[in-house]
């Protein structure tokens, strides 16, 4: 047997004159060969470095049983790479900045308490994702028996408080749409986020190929759902109005695709041309859009098959406001159809 017919065999002379072998799999470490080409121990070594599992990314900076080789480990491990796109891209830029504050110290020393100190250290939504992806890897660490107990086990992060990401109001949407005129840049992407009811990750995605017979078909990157939204009159005309010459309709100044923060860091911009506070964001247009669909009298479930959202607790508590409103609203002209206001120097009528 010759070399030539062994993938992946490489030969190369010593500093002592000997031929040594080596198999050089790609994303593996460097495998001695053993004995003569083609003898049993050679090709029994040689089998073992093809059946060999890669190595994990990142394994070659990472110290064994390390943080860091803990991260390496789980990105490589189907719980991780069955996650969609958009959440594996947040869980890994949490896990290398995690890797590079405690990469070097050892995965089995890591306590409750460390992780209570810095999750509580993070804002509420921040805190919920650092959650998350930490128990991700530790139940990733606890399963392939690189740790013996999930520090995160009955670990709570902090509660965001309801309304914490703004909504906007009416009142912001029109001061938006009056200094934004339709047919600009800034105004089509307003409309998307509002009569989409999606995050900026889906809008910044969207263009005329998604649209068919009036339908506009979403995949969102969180969740992996795909949605059939009808396109409103409104966002109609805006797209009429918008020329566009790209696969989406929202590209930046040079004609490229937006990335999600950048399309993010734009969209404030224009909130500040428009002097609105800065509570109003991207992500506020999709509460508000789900407000208007409470108000005009969807039910949870309907409101959840425009939004995608997977579960109806966020959606419930805006059909809840927009029911009392309604409710209190429909009293109050109740009593004062009981009990008519009575004007000074009137005679109600009585002896």
């Amino acid at each position: 047997m010759t070399l030539l017919r062994l993938r992946y065999v490489h030969r190369f002379r010593d500093r002592h004159g000997r031929i040594r072998h080596y198999a050089r799999v790609p994303g593996q470490k460097q495998v001695p060969l053993p004995g003569a080409p083609g003898s049993e121990e050679f090709m029994a070594a040689y089998a073992a470095a093809l059946a060999a599992e890669p190595m994990p990314i990142g394994s070659s900076r990472s110290k064994p049983g390390s943080v860091s080789s803990l991260i390496a480990a789980y990105y490589s491990d189907v719980s991780f790479r069955a996650l969609a796109a958009g959440t594996q891209g947040m869980r890994r830029a949490i896990l290398e900045r995690f890797r590079s504050d405690y990469g070097d110290r050892r995965v089995g020393l890591l306590q409750r308490v460390h992780l209570v100190t810095l999750i509580g250290q993070k804002k509420p939504f921040a805190a919920r994702n650092w959650l998350k992806t930490l128990r991700g890897l530790m139940q990733y660490g606890v399963a392939a028996g690189h740790v013996k107990s999930d520090p995160t086990v009955g670990l709570k992060a902090r509660r965001a408080q309801a309304g914490e990401i703004h909504s906007w109001t009416e009142t912001e949407i029109e001061q938006y749409e009056s200094h934004h005129p339709v047919g600009s840049r800034s105004r089509l992407a307003m409309a998307l986020l509002l009569y989409t009811a999606q995050r900026r990750s889906d809008v910044i995605r969207m263009g005329r190929q998604h649209i068919k017979d009036g339908m506009l078909t979403v995949r969102q990157q969180k969740t992996g759902r795909t949605l059939q939204i009808p396109v409103h009159p409104h966002l109609a005309v805006v797209l009429a109005a918008t020329t566009s010459e790209h696969l989406t309709f929202l590209t930046t100044a040079a004609g490229e695709p937006f990335s999600a923060a950048g399309f993010g860091n734009l969209f404030r911009s224009w909130c500040d041309d428009a002097a609105l506070p800065k509570h109003c964001s991207a992500h506020g247009l999709r509460k508000a859009a789900c407000r208007r669909l409470a108000e005009a009298g969807c039910s949870e479930h309907q409101i959840a098959s425009i939004s995608g959202h997977e579960s109806l607790a966020e959606v419930q508590r805006y059909t809840k406001a927009a029911k009392q409103e309604k409710l209190a609203r429909a009293a109050m002209a109740t009593v004062t159809e009981a009990f008519p206001v009575i004007e000074k120097g009137t005679s109600s009528g009585k002896p």
